[in-house]
């Protein structure tokens, strides 16, 4: 693909766009983010705090705990801490930095202060919005589509910022371009420097927060079963690693994590077993980027069609990107990388996502497990073929397959896991 190609500017735009950094599972540093902003429109700490999420943002915030809280869960902690100690500034690093001093404020802002949390209907399955009262004035902040899409501040009744949804997706780059030829001829040919930071800082993000999780006692320490029971090889060390983030990042680790598609989860499985393989086998630099390139770019094509949220778990999608960069990195050619993710997809695709929490460690192995055997498979002559199920022939058409499964196809199933996890019907 050539440099001086429209096409080359914005599939560098969509990675820079994409692998940012987040501290902590990106749907309640959302609220954070949300009510840190909300907050600097005060002169005092609110008397009360009202949240109102999608069934979606719902169940990723329900379980898992949100770090520099002292181990907190909840949309209210989540807020409360954004509110106490957060710095709009950083976005999705909003709480990052917080002192002792800070996380016991928390505590107490969350025992002094009424919370009311409520159930928000909307078109969209992010769509997040935070008001705070205090001494008769009211600031609501909204957030839409993406975790710090602001669409609206209103201070009383003055409109600050109003933003359509058309207006907002006119800044992000158009993640429709992605096909799986036009990433594979942009990661074997593009100049590395143009990526190499972000990759780099993937690399280095992810795997601290992998041997961090294999260091200490974090949720249901799935990274350490793995190595225990499954073996030595490098597939196991591949799952293991991967799963080890997992298990620091959902159970209050206080390290960054790149994320990919809005989550960090995805990030680590696009990164994660691609470089375990590549330092493995002891290939170059410049092999591993374009690895990781293709692992990263064809998880976002898949998301993209899926969508933001879904009950389709993202490890799985992330999982059959892996297996793609894993592919690239024992040497395969085009027909190796895309036989991989097709075989992938046909494995696991019915894993659901029932919110973030411990058990997506062993999602993320699952998923890198579907992705490795995928290409193994390949190796091997063995493919699944159009007609095998959700399978149809082209690779294109089967992520179509993939993304009506995930974006239109579960949307009931959705609706009944939020149901069953917060004990009403919606």
């Amino acid at each position: 693909m050539n440099r001086n190609d429209e096409l080359y500017e914005k599939y560098v735009s969509i990675l820079k766009e994409e692998l940012v950094p987040a501290m902590g599972c990106t749907e309640p540093i959302a609220i954070a983010y949300g009510a840190s902003l909300a907050s600097g429109y005060l002169t005092k700490l609110p008397e009360k705090v009202v949240i109102e999420a999608s069934g979606s943002i719902i169940k990723n915030v329900k379980s898992v705990i949100v770090p520099n809280t002292h181990h907190l869960k909840g949309m209210s902690a989540a807020a409360a801490s954004g509110i106490i100690a957060g710095d709009p500034k950083r976005k999705l690093e909003v709480i990052s930095d917080v002192c002792e001093e800070k996380k016991c404020q928390i505590e107490e802002f969350l025992k002094t202060t009424e919370f009311e949390e409520k159930f928000l209907e909307s078109d969209s399955v992010f769509d997040l919005k935070i008001t705070l009262y205090e001494g008769g004035h009211r600031v609501t902040v909204r957030i839409r589509d993406t975790h710090t899409n602001v669409v609206l501040i209103e201070c009383d009744d003055h409109i600050i910022l109003k933003s359509t949804e058309s207006v907002q997706h006119s800044v992000r780059t158009d993640h429709s371009i992605l096909n799986m030829k036009g990433i594979y001829d942009f990661a074997t040919t593009c100049d590395l420097q143009d990526v190499r930071v972000i990759l780099n800082n993937q690399i280095r993000c992810n795997m601290a927060i992998a041997e961090e999780g294999l260091r200490h006692e974090y949720g249901a320490n799935i990274g350490k079963v793995l190595l225990k029971h499954g073996g030595n090889d490098v597939s196991t060390k591949a799952k293991a690693m991967a799963a080890a983030a997992s298990d620091a990042r959902m159970n209050g680790c206080e390290l960054p994590v790149i994320i990919n598609s809005g989550s960090g989860n995805q990030g680590i499985t696009c990164s994660v077993p691609v470089y375990v393989y590549a330092n493995e086998y002891d290939v170059s630099e410049e092999r591993l980027l374009r690895a990781l390139i293709i692992s990263n770019l064809t998880a976002i094509h898949e998301k993209t069609k899926i969508g933001t949220l879904s009950a389709f778990c993202g490890a799985i999608s992330a999982g059959a990107g892996a297996g793609a960069g894993i592919a690239y990195v024992l040497g395969a050619d085009y027909e190796g990388v895309i036989h991989t993710v097709v075989n992938a997809l046909a494995i696991s695709s019915g894993v659901i996502c029932d919110g973030a929490k411990a058990s997506c460690a062993a999602k993320i192995a699952t998923g890198v497990d579907s992705g490795i055997f995928g290409y193994q498979m390949y190796l091997e002559g063995q493919q699944f073929v159009g007609g095998d199920g959700i399978i149809v022939k082209g690779i294109e058409n089967t992520i179509a397959n993939i993304g009506r499964l995930g974006s239109s196809g579960m949307k009931e199933t959705n609706r009944e896991i939020i149901s069953m996890m917060i004990g009403e019907k919606q």
